[in-house]
């Protein structure tokens, strides 16, 4: 298959894109073969005419959880419940498994060619990523790491991570997770924002320092990254200094916290999406209690503060949306760029190259996708405006394709309801 993309402006992804007018963009076998001059010989190849749209990298969300779909709840659930539910029985897992693969192609409908999964029901990621690669569902590029290991009583024990109650069983859990070929790991070392008793304790520390050791000694002998949920300061500092190769979603640094991401060359997931509803809604529309909306405060200046600082010290910023929690829909990753350039300051075009080169470098997918270049994956996005003069330019697709398979016009089916409690935080 051969493929052309003519008429349109190419974003190329890299730190100082720059629109490129009159460029067609050529393709062979899901692979970007030219950027070449308009005018050049097209005959063996399948025209697209993207009538003076803005074509980019498709985005990469480093930070997703497919086992949801954001739907706002009043009450909140009891996930492990949930999912012991789901794998009672062979008709229920398929089901959910059909789910979660739907949720997988949500993503690629909102513009999202490659998601790095962090915390998942069973073996459903490495599976649905298989299927994907296969051609036997329509998703995006998946880098997978099923279910993470917490403790008990730590951050989503039970549903999407294993409860290890010594080295032992996290270990144990390592290799369970090695046989499934997993492409990273996920730990929850701290609690979240729901996870707090008391006003004021949001990312209490939940995992020992030992074991935090264990499993990432383990799992870089065995060739894995390290992926970690940390909310707060302690938090970050256990997960550095123990091994941990991203911090996911972060707390306030201080210059020990500075020196210890160097050293240890560490990168920072930025997730303002998630802790923004329980900061900044009012409790009435969220349903938080009092103590959840001041720890969902603290966590979210925390993981802003954070971002800053990384930025201003040269520490390496990807960006996630935690998408599965309340509010945050499989199809909406566009906000978190818009979010990261509102509340830390970037440019429309820092934040776009982040959500594409960046993160696809960060992701160790740096050589395949992630911007327009000659050898990468046919991974890209259409728009009719520009997204570097207006990051919600990206809400509205006109094309999507992922690995050569192109999807025209994708318009996946959104919640009125979300959009009209999030579209303020835009401004």
């Amino acid at each position: 298959m051969k493929r052309a993309y003519i008429n349109g402006i190419l974003l190329d992804g890299t730190q100082q894109m720059k629109p490129q007018a009159h460029k067609v963009l050529l393709c062979e076998d899901g692979v970007i073969t030219a950027v070449a001059d308009e005018g050049t010989d097209l005959d063996g190849y399948e025209v697209i005419d993207l009538h003076g749209g803005y074509a980019m990298p498709g985005l990469i969300n480093l930070h997703v959880h497919l086992a949801g779909n954001g739907k706002p709840s009043a009450k909140p659930r009891d996930n492990a419940a949930l999912v012991r539910k789901i794998l009672s029985n062979g008709l229920t897992r398929a089901v959910a498994y059909r789910m979660v693969c739907g949720y997988a192609k949500l993503e690629l409908l909102g513009g999202v060619t490659t998601i790095r999964t962090v915390g998942g029901i069973a073996d459903f990621d490495t599976r649905c990523r298989d299927d994907a690669q296969a051609g036997k569902i329509l998703a995006p590029r998946i880098l997978a790491a099923n279910e993470g290991i917490s403790v008990p009583g730590g951050h989503m024990a039970g549903s999407v991570a294993v409860a290890a109650h010594n080295n032992g069983e996290a270990l144990t859990q390592l290799t369970k997770a090695s046989t499934q070929r997993v492409d990273l790991v996920k730990l929850m070392i701290t609690g979240g924002v729901l996870d707090a008793a008391e006003k004021g304790t949001p990312g209490e520390l939940k995992m020992p320092p030992e074991m935090v050791k264990a499993v990432c000694d383990q799992a870089h002998a065995m060739g894995y990254t390290v992926a970690a949920h940390t909310e707060s300061p302690e938090g970050v500092k256990v997960a550095l200094e123990n091994g941990v190769d991203s911090i996911e979603h972060g707390a306030k640094m201080d210059e020990e916290t500075v020196k210890l991401y160097k050293e240890h060359g560490a990168f920072l997931c930025t997730t303002i999406s998630p802790a923004l509803p329980y900061a900044l809604f009012d409790t009435a529309v969220s349903g938080a209690s009092e103590k959840d909306q001041y720890n969902g405060r603290i966590v979210f200046d925390g993981i802003v503060e954070s971002a800053k600082t990384a930025l201003a010290n040269g520490i390496p910023v990807g960006l996630g949306n935690d998408v599965g929690c309340p509010y945050i829909t499989q199809y909406d990753f566009w906000r978190e760029l818009c979010y990261f350039h509102k509340y830390c300051g970037v440019s429309n075009q820092f934040a776009l190259y982040t959500a594409t080169l960046r993160n696809a470098q960060l992701a160790g997918v740096g050589d395949v996708t992630g911007s327009l270049e000659v050898g990468k994956s046919e991974d890209l996005i259409v728009t009719c405006q520009n997204p570097l003069e207006d990051l919600r330019a990206l809400q509205h697709l006109e094309l999507v394709a992922c690995r050569g398979r192109v999807v025209k016009k994708p318009a996946p089916k959104r919640s009125q309801t979300v959009d009209k409690l999030l579209d303020p935080y835009l401004e």
